[in-house]
């Protein structure tokens, strides 16, 4: 049965329509004004104990602003940011695009080498960075970065007071790095450049336009060195607006709380919304920690939390999290991987029914393709409708022919938050953005009879059992169902007797609610006989290796790349 073009819409909530393209014809730096202008004594940052209000963040990211003009930094010049949630991070992405420049977000978890290549490849002729890592890690490869020609250097602890930060280096409970001079460079100590008067509070002047590019995110590298995305200004606000209206987002309702890096696409979209709508921002610096996040989630009572499944999973895990009281918590938003159904229903019995809210996108898109609706029916498992403004299609990722409704194909993508290109990379680009205008995000979905979409897997990541496909993410949603699996990841393997085709391996992590007697061999052979009742032959796992902990990447996701290295 043929369906009409755009027929989800039937399912968008009330009020929710296409939106006038003229809303994002802005700046960011433009959009923010109302914002400092109208709430400059709210609340904006709570970090460790110190609170930031508007006013303050507008100023200081001024500043930073000034300061990087008068160091030369001009329109389209790109500046690394490379820091942990601190009010920091916020500041120097504030003031970097005040001033015209372009951010990218540099993982403080990257090795030396990564780091030389991120900043190599950005031509990065500035960096933001945390003490530890200017110490341990840029000092060595400055001599072979001529084009980073500014240092600005933050420690963990900069905001707090004097005693908790001689008192937290003391403990350890603050790193701490050495900064010293380099030749020929410029090294700033932050708070020097946001504690004086040298550099002027005033806004600066700037001839940004909407078509200017704003970010060079680093996609992954799954499948190659990593790639850097160009966002401009006018694709980080269509989406903005997009999410904005579809979740009735209101200017000064709203307290926000994330788990995820602001150097990763996903928290520093939930951040963009944040300022513009005047919400403040609970700073998670260790997402890991769910003590911590429990402590504010008890004081600020935030009504949005925003984290990738694994966090949630382990927020889940702790009893404190059991106990606070979430009648003021509107929204969990999940992104960036799959949420087995079987912990979505969980945290739902935690947080209140109908509170969890699974989204999808990558970085090329701003981030934002789809959501499930604010209000109306919410499919657990399912990624939701696509967005308003937003034209999706699934094909054949071997011949690129649309698929019929209800067969798997890859998720394809257009609308006015796709990027503008990769960085340096025309052939790249080519690859991704085909003659139409759509974008290929490399997912694999199904999509229903209403619209709703369902990833089954990543086109990578689909495993080859003697000529049949096994959805990795339908198999682990599977497993997930039994009581003794916490989380998990299956990937293929060669199979040494059928060349070409691959033996399902799954790693799994025990959960702590499970009664384990530690024999592992009996309990592989009772996963594997459970599975062979929920599950076609070829789909059954053929190992199953038990850890302690799976290895995750630096959002939290479990790293499948580096379990696939193991076995090379």
């Amino acid at each position: 049965m043929s369906q009409e073009p755009f027929f989800w819409k039937k399912h968008w909530d009330e009020g929710v329509k296409d939106l006038n393209p003229q809303l994002w014809n802005t700046t960011y730096p433009q959009a923010i004004r109302d914002t400092f202008e109208t709430l400059p004594n709210n609340l904006a940052l709570e970090y460790l104990g110190v609170e930031i209000t508007f006013g303050k963040l507008d100023r200081y990211s001024n500043q930073f602003a000034h300061m990087l003009i008068e160091e030369g930094f001009q329109t389209g010049d790109r500046i690394g940011i490379n820091l942990p949630n601190i009010p920091q991070f916020i500041i120097a992405l504030l003031g970097a695009l005040k001033a015209g420049c372009v951010v990218t977000g540099v993982s403080f978890l990257l090795s030396e080498d990564q780091l030389l290549y991120q900043l190599r490849d950005s031509e990065a002729k500035g960096i933001v960075t945390w003490d530890v890592i200017f110490e341990e890690k840029l000092m060595n490869i400055a001599p072979q970065l001529p084009n980073l020609q500014l240092y600005v250097c933050a420690s963990i602890g900069g905001f707090l007071p004097k005693v908790k930060q001689v008192l937290g280096k003391l403990l350890g409970k603050i790193p701490k790095g050495k900064v010293v001079p380099l030749s020929g460079k410029t090294v700033f100590n932050f708070m020097d450049v946001i504690k004086t008067e040298r550099y002027s509070t005033s806004l600066p002047e700037n001839r940004l336009t909407p078509d200017d590019v704003a970010y060079v995110l680093y996609t992954g590298g799954t499948t190659g060195p990593p790639k850097g995305a160009m966002l401009t200004h006018r694709n980080i606000m269509s989406n903005i607006f997009m999410v904005m209206k579809w979740l009735n987002w209101e200017k000064g309702s709203g307290r926000a709380l994330s788990g995820f890096p602001f150097f990763h696409i996903a928290g520093l979209f939930f951040c963009e919304n944040c300022i513009i709508l005047g919400w403040p921002q609970l700073l998670v610096p260790n997402p890991r920690d769910t003590d911590h996040i429990c402590k504010l989630m008890e004081k600020y009572q935030p009504t949005c939390v925003v984290n990738v499944p694994s966090l949630f999973q382990m927020l889940i895990k702790n009893p404190k999290f059991k106990e606070l009281d979430h009648s003021k918590l509107d929204t969990c938003i999940s992104s960036a991987s799959p949420f087995p159904v079987e912990s979505q229903k969980e945290l739902e019995s935690i947080v209140g029914q109908g509170k969890l809210l699974e989204v999808y996108g990558m970085t090329e898109t701003s981030p934002l393709i789809t959501m499930n609706p604010y209000r109306g029916v919410k499919k657990l498992g399912t990624i939701g409708l696509p967005l308003m403004n937003t034209e999706i299609k699934l094909v054949d990722p071997g011949t690129g022919d649309k698929v019929k409704l209800g067969n798997a194909g890859e998720i394809c993508v257009k609308g006015p938050q796709v990027m503008k290109e990769y960085w340096n990379k025309p052939e790249e680009t080519k690859k991704t953005i085909d003659e139409n205008g759509y974008i290929h995000t490399g997912d694999v979905a199904i999509m229903d009879e209403d619209g709703y979409l369902r990833i089954v897997d990543r086109t990578k990541d689909m495993i080859i059992v003697g000529g049949f496909k096994v959805f990795s993410s339908k198999l682990e949603d599977t497993l997930t169902e039994h009581p003794a699996i916490n989380m998990i990841a299956t990937i293929g393997v060669p199979n040494p007797d059928r060349p070409g085709s691959e033996l399902i391996k799954a790693y799994i992590t025990i959960s702590p609610d499970y009664k384990f007697d530690g024999d592992n061999d009996r309990l592989t052979e009772e996963i594997i006989k459970w599975t062979k009742e929920k599950v076609s032959p070829y789909e059954v796992p053929k190992i199953i290796e038990i850890r302690e902990a799976l290895p995750l990447t630096t959002v939290g996701k479990v790293d499948k790349k580096l379990l696939r290295q193991e076995i090379q």
